[in-house]
């Protein structure tokens, strides 16, 4: 018999069925990741462990267990057992790594520091009014550094005072004050060391991402590569139809700029006719320059032309979609106000 039969045997059954259960877990989830549950009391533990119901499950066991299970599963998982350490717990999830962060993040919550503890950021004692009546309790801010003074009847804190530094370890005066003033410096929550997910380990500083900032990226880069598309004429799925509008105005340009006749193009033209001859009649010094057919008729809003250079001078802006929009909606209206000015013209 070998060392590892024996070894084995001597395996209570209470934790075989342990890691067995603890197997049938991992091998369920998409997602498995090993937390630190250090310093969180039972009662918020079982909240947060409620919080995570219908989208993720906690599970606690003896660290040496949780090794084993990662290591029988293997496929990767075996990577998880170097965090494991202190007090952890493993999270499983179908959901993605990232949401998963964020999920944990913000489930945590406020809570007070005790003496002993290490201060996870800087600790202040805000400016303002305390509401405690003048005693001791001034000398004690004033022990562990608060600018404090009786003032108006009451202890009042002059100004934001730091009372412990990032990484300071937090004494019995602070953690009293603190407990008094009803102030939580610290977060308590789930604090995920690392998640396995899909063939890939991932640790927080990779997983905290600002949504916002990220899907800004995601659109400024679909708009760069859609412009690109549009500026090289490479036609894709999403950029055929700015290609076919840009193409179009284009054509139109050339018609109108070359007097090129054709059914499409006559409003335009019409249009551009009759403003040509207003402002041939502008530069003539006769009230009746202008025929009087267009004397009571108003003039287009602008040339289609004109409108066509105002395009061009726009196109470097590399907002193609919108460019096009205006330079169909400027067509139109400069079709009909034209029409209407020659056509009463010339009957």
């Amino acid at each position: 018999m070998s060392a590892e039969e024996r070894t084995t045997e001597t395996i209570p059954q209470w934790k075989r069925e342990e890691v067995d259960e603890l197997v049938d877990l991992l091998e369920t989830y998409d997602s498995v990741g090993v937390v630190n549950v250090t310093g969180i009391p039972s009662r918020q533990l079982q909240d947060m462990r409620r919080g995570l119901h219908g989208s993720a499950v906690l599970r606690m066991s003896r660290n040496t267990l949780l090794v084993r299970a990662l290591e029988d599963v293997d496929d990767g998982l075996e990577d998880l057992t170097e965090y494991i350490s202190g007090e952890v717990g493993l999270v499983a999830t179908n959901d993605n790594p990232f949401g998963l962060f964020q999920q944990l993040e913000e489930s945590k919550t406020p809570a007070p520091i005790n003496a002993g503890e290490v201060a996870p950021n800087d600790i202040v004692v805000p400016e303002g009014d305390t509401g405690i009546d003048p005693g001791p309790f001034v000398g004690e801010l004033q022990q562990i550094g608060a600018n404090a003074r009786i003032q108006e009847g009451s202890i009042q804190v002059l100004e934001d005072s730091v009372v412990a530094e990032e990484g300071d370890v937090v004494s019995d005066d602070v953690a009293n004050v603190l407990t008094e003033l009803g102030i939580e410096p610290k977060e308590v929550g789930l604090d995920l060391r690392a998640v396995f997910s899909e063939g890939v380990l991932f640790t927080p500083d990779e997983l905290a991402l600002d949504v916002d900032e990220y899907r800004a990226d995601v659109q400024s880069a679909a708009a760069a590569a859609r412009n690109l598309s549009v500026n090289a004429g490479y036609p894709t799925a999403q950029t055929a139809p700015l290609l076919v509008r840009k193409a179009t105005g284009e054509a139109k340009s050339l018609g109108l700029q070359a007097a090129i006749e054709s059914p499409d193009l006559a409003g335009d033209l019409v249009s551009k006719a009759d403003a040509q001859v207003r402002a041939l009649a502008a530069q003539i010094d006769d009230e009746e320059a202008l025929p009087e057919e267009l004397q009571d008729v108003e003039a287009p809003a602008a040339p289609a032309a004109e409108s066509e250079d105002a395009e061009e001078e726009s196109s470097d802006d590399q907002d193609t979609e919108a460019e096009a929009d205006d330079a169909d909606d400027s067509d139109d209206d400069d079709g009909d106000a034209g029409a209407e000015g020659l056509g009463e013209m010339f009957g």
